[in-house]
């Protein structure tokens, strides 16, 4: 259990300001944060497989393949300056 001295250490380390008055409450919270981690490390976990997620799904994933066509002639044709096949642009710093 964390004392009022621990919960103002961590605060301070934090650089969080918490007032003398909410320090029962952010002591109470810590503690109870604790708490619940240490009844998680009581579980017996062996045999467990670790997951990337609580649900085992699989993604559907589509074949990679290029659907768009090529209109880079049609973009360049109109705009202000090309040379080839590079927009030209005014200098914008000196």
């Amino acid at each position: 259990m964390l004392s009022r001295d621990d919960v103002r250490r961590i605060a301070e380390l934090a650089r969080i300001e918490v007032p003398e008055e909410g320090l029962a409450a952010v002591q109470h919270d810590l503690n109870g944060i604790f708490g619940l981690v240490e009844r998680m490390r009581a579980v017996d976990t062996a045999g467990v497989e670790p997951m990337a997620h609580a649900v085992d799904l699989t993604q559907r994933l589509r074949e990679d393949k290029v659907t768009d066509t090529d209109q880079h002639e049609l973009f360049q044709a109109c705009a202000p300056q090309v040379e080839d096949g590079l927009y030209l642009v005014p200098k914008v710093i000196e």
